[in-house]
């Protein structure tokens, strides 16, 4: 019917079925299989299961079914259970949430769209009892057996709405949805037992552990891999009674997409945009764009400061202070990165071995061995690139002039290499200090210099080969940064101010942030309701366009509460400067060069990963190289 006949024959006002109204609420609460799975999953914990099996077929449009050993359903509330808007998990403070589950929607949704029964005992009843609903219509309880506890079982899926069996993906694609949440729900709940077993016969296994450090963090290894404990960093941090715990991958242990970031609010499950936005700030200068870090994130503050009523499915959340929270994530994360020192991640060792095996395809590099293609083919060309004479040499390292290239390990042209150290390195790099004092470095003793670029060190257990100008590439622009933060922004005048017109609440956010964007260079003040008027910006950027830098700034100042988008365009000009004024390829370095180098690398933050995300080293274990060669 055309839209306009809808309108002129308006069918009269009146009351939907109670079947209707579970079909609608199904469709925000229950968009495919798995999300039956986690509201019962959900329901179970907050019934104190300490086990939940989950049994699927068909990718769980056929079947589901999940059985728990928590408290039960009493016989006469059984028929509340599946009654819209029928809890046993809220007070009368809908500020005061404390459980995965509140809203009472899930069984009556699920039992409108499918064919539902739940078969119940309790702790103190002689005996159970069973309730069934098929496509709304409810059967009446009858006696049943059971063990103590609940098992929740859901037939044809969405059979009553046959329009949303049309959106539904593959069996495959489906069960990786339900493993996925049934891993995700997991990580809150270490000393749960969890199985899930679908028709093919593979079973996801998550043993209980417990509720300490130690156990939540070995329940992450069951679902993320052994892996990463050894590549990951504790974190443990409060602000503003907000505390903020858990573990994030180090900068040289990532991942294509984000499906390995796990993020909980008082033990929930969510997929927040400003709990990802942060994690992305955290790391942005240590991991390439198309990388992301891995990460278990647990958040836990007052559930007043916390709206978890977003969204009928509970995914969604949004806090209080938002700024608060981003800040902690950030500055959390930044910190133990910081204080980590310097890590390889240990699936780069695992690779190299894998490489060096009979049989292994060799490997294929496109690029240069740096990455940096023009950069290398500036400095290879006749008359290219001189960092002596480089207007972008941020720091004066001393260097001399470039000498020709040679092949091998090059002992003599490096002796004959006749510069002073690097002005910038750690003062004992001119000592002559033991050699078994330098092997116990975490990078070790300089041994030698591969095709001009790869540093090989050896440490009393391991082999260690650096990439120089990586390497080289992160110290500048840590350098950088902390010359740049240290101080204010140098800014430049503008000959006429620049007006930007803006809606009233976004000119006055900006007003409200002057003297921080002032800090970064960036003079603004308001003009008038409606706009403010820009009078300086920060001399690193050179001419660039006002109106978007202030409207972006204005956007992120509304989303996030911060101005980090100018503090992230002044770092990239210096990661800028930093590439182009660091040790090339292709430069020959002297013993105590190198080993200075190497001793920058440990004394300062991040310097794992380059400016652009890629390793800086790889470390070899002994054990490793003696695998190689038949030894163990």
């Amino acid at each position: 019917m055309p839209v306009e006949s809808a309108y002129n024959h308006r069918m009269p006002i009146r009351q939907l079925s109670e079947t209707m109204i579970n079909q609608i609420a199904a469709g925000e609460v229950i968009e495919r299989p798995a999300s039956v799975v986690k509201e019962l999953v959900e329901n179970a914990l907050d019934a104190g299961a300490s086990r939940v099996e989950i049994v699927t077929a068909g990718g769980g449009l056929n079947l589901i079914r999940v059985t728990d050993d928590g408290s039960g359903i009493a016989e006469p509330e059984l028929a509340l259970a599946i009654a819209r808007h029928c809890t046993s998990k809220l007070s009368d403070d809908i500020h005061d949430i404390r459980s995965l589950g509140f809203r009472g929607e899930a069984l009556p949704s699920i039992g409108s769209v499918a064919r539902l029964s739940i078969r119940s005992r309790t702790a103190s009843g002689d005996s159970a009892a069973e309730i069934g609903i098929d496509g709304g219509r409810v059967s009446p309880v009858k006696p049943a057996a059971a063990n103590r506890g609940t098992t929740v079982e859901v037939r044809d899926l969405f059979f009553a709405t046959p329009a949303r069996l049309k959106f539904m993906k593959g069996e495959r694609a489906e069960s990786s949805a339900t493993s996925d949440v049934v891993k995700r729900i997991a990580i809150a709940f270490p000393a749960v037992r969890f199985t899930l077993a679908g028709p093919d016969r593979s079973t996801l296994e998550l043993p209980a552990t417990d509720d300490t450090p130690e156990g939540r963090l070995a329940r992450v290894a069951q679902v993320m891999g052994k892996d990463f404990p050894d590549n990951a960093i504790a974190i443990d941090a409060v602000r503003d009674g907000v505390h903020l715990a858990g573990h994030v991958s180090i900068p040289s242990y990532t991942r294509a997409n984000a499906l390995q970031q796990y993020a909980y609010v008082n033990g929930r499950p969510v997929r927040d945009k400003l709990i990802a936005g942060a994690i992305r700030g955290a790391f942005a200068d240590v991991l390439p764009r198309d990388r992301h870090a891995v990460t278990v994130l647990f958040l836990s503050l007052d559930p007043s400061t916390v709206d978890v009523n977003v969204h009928p499915a509970k995914a969604d959340v949004r806090f209080r202070d938002p700024g608060l929270v981003r800040g902690l994530i950030v500055g959390a994360i930044r910190e133990a990165l910081a204080g980590a020192g310097i890590r390889a991640a240990t699936t780069g060792a695992a690779g190299m071995m894998a490489a060096f095996r009979p049989g292994a395809a060799p490997y294929s590099n496109p690029g240069p061995a740096n990455g940096h293609r023009s950069y290398d083919a500036a400095y290879r060309a006749p008359g290219g690139f001189d960092l002596s004479r480089s207007a972008q040499r941020p720091l004066d390292m001393g260097y001399g002039e470039a000498r020709p290239r040679t092949n091998g390990f090059a002992e003599n042209e490096q002796a004959a290499f006749d510069t002073g150290p690097l002005a910038s390195a750690d003062a004992r790099a001119g000592m002559a200090e033991p050699a078994e004092a330098l092997l116990g470095m975490v990078l070790g003793a300089a041994r030698a210099q591969v095709h001009e670029n790869y540093i090989v060190a050896q440490t009393r257990d391991s082999l260690v080969i650096v990439d120089q100008h990586a390497a080289h590439e992160r110290l500048v622009y840590e350098a950088l940064k902390n010359a740049l933060h240290s101080r204010a922004v140098p800014s430049q005048m503008l000959l006429l101010p620049e007006i930007v017109d803006l809606p009233e609440e976004d000119a006055e956010r900006l007003a409200m942030h002057s003297d921080t964007l002032a800090k970064f260079g960036l003079g603004l003040e308001r003009f008038g309701p409606g706009a403010v008027a820009v009078r300086e910006t920060p001399s690193m950027l050179g001419e660039t366009n006002v109106q978007q830098l202030v409207r972006d700034l204005a956007d992120e100042i509304a989303d996030n509460d911060t101005v980090e988008t100018l503090k992230e365009r002044l770092d990239k000009i210096a990661a800028t400067m930093a590439c182009h004024g660091s040790v090339r390829s292709g430069r020959l370095l002297k013993a105590e060069e190198m080993n200075a180098l190497l001793r920058q690398m440990e004394a300062t933050p991040g310097s794992g990963t380059c400016n652009h995300g890629r390793p800086t080293y790889i470390e070899l274990k002994l054990a490793d190289i003696e695998r190689l060669f038949g030894r163990r």
